[in-house]
């Protein structure tokens, strides 16, 4: 008996030594660089938005944000990266919707947990798609013309995609439109814009941010946005929903996340400084400037988007037998 109130005593003073080394570790965080962990390549549209935020969380912390670019597997490799790191807060996932919404629906098996794996930091961005085809080779100027050419003979026709959220994309408007046609997957939406421009694909969904540079230079057109309302740097291109496709609704986002077990103190800091920077004027105008959308938000806002669009698009690649490469 006097033994096992020893052990049990000891027990006490440990887990009680444990707790105060983490509350004094959530005093001093942050104490050295933190490595934000990004999905995919350097001088990718993420990778751009990503380094803004991170240069900005540096003047806010007072402390080196980094990012470490570990490309692959549609995310999975730099989510399952993060979810098994030291749960301490100098880890942090940057990451589109894909690792933890859509690729639970395209993979068969994950190596972590979108939900048990993470605790949720804070939104960062929405980003929208743009349906683009060459004039050169399909003058059709509206979605519309589009849709009805399609729908002539769908056998002569194809679009390119470069992720997972631009096939989301192109199979909700082919759903939705009537249309059955070809879809071509690309490691990226650039390779997939130079088949277009070339004639090899009759239109490509791709990222806002990388379609803008290619509307404005005159080789591709735009003709609607994935987003319920008109994106800021391309006012005059029409939503989905404008032009003839009413409920089209469809945008990526992304967030930041921490593993699970990181301690609440040092997740709500992190939230503080993500949503400060966030709202940050210079930031906002240089992502709008890219077709991208601030989006001052809160964990809790992330975690319920990472629910209902876990269920959203599930549904939209279920339908359209979309599987990861």
């Amino acid at each position: 008996m006097r033994r096992t109130l020893m052990k049990a005593a000891l027990l006490m003073q440990v887990f009680s030594m444990l707790a105060l080394a983490g509350a004094a570790s959530a005093q001093t965080y942050p104490s050295k660089p933190i490595r934000m962990v990004l999905g995919y390549p350097a001088g990718s549209g993420i990778d751009n938005v990503a380094r803004q935020v991170a240069q900005r969380m540096e003047k806010t912390l007072g402390q080196t944000v980094y990012v470490d670019n570990k490309p692959g597997a549609l995310g999975n490799i730099a989510a399952q990266n993060v979810a098994t790191s030291t749960p301490d807060g100098y880890s942090i996932l940057f990451t589109p919707n894909s690792a933890p919404v859509a690729n639970v629906h395209l993979f068969k098996k994950l190596p972590f947990d979108p939900v048990k794996d993470f605790a949720p930091v804070a939104p960062v961005a929405t980003l929208g798609f743009v349906v683009l085809v060459n004039p050169e080779k399909l003058p059709v100027k509206t979605l519309g013309e589009l849709t009805a050419l399609l729908k002539k003979d769908p056998s002569k026709y194809s679009y390119g995609t470069g992720n997972a959220t631009g096939q989301v994309a192109g199979a909700l408007y082919t759903h939705l439109a009537g249309v059955d046609i070809l879809n071509v997957p690309y490691k990226g939406v650039p390779p997939a814009v130079t088949d277009l421009i070339g004639g090899r694909v009759d239109f490509v969904m791709a990222d806002a941010s990388l379609a803008i540079p290619q509307i404005k230079g005159g080789r591709v057109r735009g003709l609607a946005v994935t987003n319920a309302t008109r994106v800021s740097a391309l006012k005059d291109v029409p939503t989905m929903a404008e032009a003839g496709l009413p409920g089209y609704d469809l945008i990526g986002w992304f967030g930041i996340f921490v593993p699970a077990k990181t301690p609440p103190e040092i997740t709500r800091l992190l939230e503080k400084h993500v949503r400060e920077v966030v709202a940050d004027k210079g930031l906002s105008e240089s992502l709008r400037s890219i077709g991208v959308e601030p989006w001052l938000g809160t964990s809790a806002d992330l975690a319920k988007a990472v629910v209902s669009d876990t269920e959203k698009w599930g549904r939209i690649i279920k339908r359209a037998g979309i599987v990861a490469e």
